[in-house]
């Protein structure tokens, strides 16, 4: 702990947690903060409920052992919506999920109408109809998930040349359905999409208001930790496959991380320094 910050565990599937990073770094609140990525397993959306309820709970469990934070933030949407009770069953501190900002986006449109742009296992889940039915049942919820937008985040913090054909698609899919022209409110409900905002912005064929879910968390984490106004700080960021997130390191330096490291197989998940 440095100067009496509070420890914070950001975790994602990928890089799209550090949407949520960034928000809770410019709080203002004195915390320290460690990110670990399951890159090995991305996408989530692809793996079994089965699978992450047992994976998920087991990684930050060994991670909490370790690092011991004070509180563990799931930045990962697929994540929150399915191991989340496992998580929060298996850690003895406190645990924040993610929720798709519905609410919010109910709360905002004069339209009536909100889309929403999530990964297709959000779009489908019975965890999100439930959100829809209880804060937005008189709105018109235009939905859709995108793969591609994913990996169009995870190649954009790479510093590589993204497919546009990911940000066409999403945005041709939320707007280009009947319906889609009176939109005035787009919920992001996948945490690698804010990386994405201006693209898809320049790319809407109308202003409208893009939300995340990220200044939530971060006001979230602040109020669970009591935490003192001041400066945050990175420390580590970890990775299940170190070998194909070396090129995302930059991204992570440039952020302020000091230490990328390597997070070995289950059952030890054991996190080993690869440099300062």
């Amino acid at each position: 702990m440095v100067n009496g910050a509070r420890r914070v565990l950001v975790f994602d599937s990928g890089v799209g947690g550090l949407s949520v990073l960034d928000a809770i770094v410019a709080s203002g609140h004195a915390l320290e903060i460690n990110y670990a990525a399951d890159n090995a397993w991305l996408p989530y959306g692809l793996k079994t409920d089965a699978q992450l309820r047992e994976r998920v709970p087991a990684l930050l469990e060994a991670l909490v052992a370790q690092w011991s934070p004070e509180i563990v933030v799931v930045a990962c949407n697929t994540a929150s919506t399915i191991a989340l009770d496992e998580v929060r069953k298996a850690l003895r501190v406190p645990v924040v999920g993610v929720v798709p900002p519905i609410k919010p986006a109910a709360a905002l449109t004069k339209s009536g109408a909100i889309g929403l742009l999530a990964t297709p296992a959000t779009v489908r889940r019975a965890y999100t109809d439930d959100l829809i039915a209880q804060f937005a049942a008189d709105k018109r919820v235009l939905r859709f998930g995108s793969a591609a937008l994913v990996e169009a985040a995870e190649q954009k913090l790479r510093g590589e040349t993204f497919a546009q054909s990911a940000i066409t698609e999403a945005i041709d899919g939320l707007f280009g359905v009947p319906g889609g022209a009176d939109i005035d409110v787009v919920a992001l409900a996948c945490t690698h999409f804010p990386l994405l905002a201006e693209d898809l912005a320049r790319a809407a064929p109308a202003h409208v208001t893009w939300l995340d879910s990220g200044a939530a968390i971060a006001r979230r984490v602040a109020n669970v930790l009591i935490a003192d106004a001041g400066q945050a700080r990175v420390d580590r960021a970890a990775f299940t496959d170190a070998k194909a997130a070396r090129a995302l390191f930059p991204a992570f330096h440039k952020r302020g991380f000091k230490v990328c490291a390597a997070i070995d197989d289950a059952p030890e998940f054991r996190v080993t320094d690869l440099h300062a």
